[in-house]
């Protein structure tokens, strides 16, 4: 199953987009939660918001509806990961409140942070069993075989991202996988054509099975990419047998 989701929901170009203009900026969360069943929290990054407003979005959204949250910056670019007990039991504290809502947690490493598998293996020991915890890692250093081998063994999933500058592969440390698609070439941009997202459906149906979780979410929020390249993903992964969460109708995401 992939679960198709945006980086945020909060954007005030999507106005007239994925928002229609008689929507007020209070209910956003509750229409986006209508039409995708899973969103991921970058504010968590900067600031962790308080245990209060994990608990409203809990309330303010569907049943099936679920949260990935980013790790604080503070556990990876402040620590870069060193004594990381403290800022992973206060992130599981705040967002406890989600309760079942709560998808994996994204640990996103500094670009200039080499290769330290004993901190992050510290880190994945860190987090309580049963969260599920994906690493994505921004530096060469990390891919060698070992980096890989420590996700196994801690069932974490390497985080896939498809960024400028790097090369994006499909990679397989877990029972389950986490894609983030930054930016696209097609017009306008940053958005992603039709040939690219067909070629990601391609990959992920071809190393994970349809009763595995994959955790796919677009941070191409400029021009109101990010919905509906979502939705044109949505398509092609049907079309491969691939399911996938809810998605708005096309017409619901217009870009430009």
């Amino acid at each position: 199953m992939l679960w198709l989701g945006t980086s945020g929901w909060q954007y005030a170009h999507w106005r007239d987009r994925l928002y229609p203009r008689g929507v007020p900026q209070r209910a956003w969360l509750e229409h986006y939660a209508a039409r995708f069943a899973t969103v991921e929290v970058n504010a968590s990054f900067y600031r962790l918001p308080r245990a209060e407003t994990f608990a409203g979005w809990r309330r303010r959204t569907p049943d099936d509806f679920v949260l990935a949250v980013k790790a604080s910056r503070y556990l990876t670019h402040v620590r870069r990961l060193r004594d990381p007990e403290e800022p992973v039991a206060r992130l599981m504290e705040v967002a406890a409140p989600l309760g079942p809502k709560l998808g994996p947690v994204l640990v996103q490493l500094p670009p200039d942070m080499r290769r330290d598998l004993g901190a992050l293996e510290a880190t994945l020991a860190a987090f309580p069993a049963g969260v599920r915890v994906t690493v994505e890692p921004r530096h060469d250093s990390w891919e060698v075989p070992g980096t890989a081998s420590l996700l196994e063994r801690w069932g974490a999933a390497w985080c896939m991202a498809d960024r400028p500058a790097w090369r994006p592969r499909v990679r397989r440390t877990a029972g389950w996988g986490y894609l983030r698609l930054h930016e696209g070439r097609a017009a306008p941009r940053p958005c992603y054509g039709p040939r690219a997202m067909a070629g990601w459906a391609r990959r992920l149906a071809g190393a994970f099975g349809p009763d595995e979780d994959v955790w796919v979410y677009f941070n191409n929020d400029p021009a109101g990419c990010a919905p509906r390249d979502a939705v044109v993903l949505a398509g092609e992964a049907a079309r491969l047998g691939l399911p996938a969460t809810r998605v708005p109708p096309l017409a619901e995401t217009p870009v430009g």
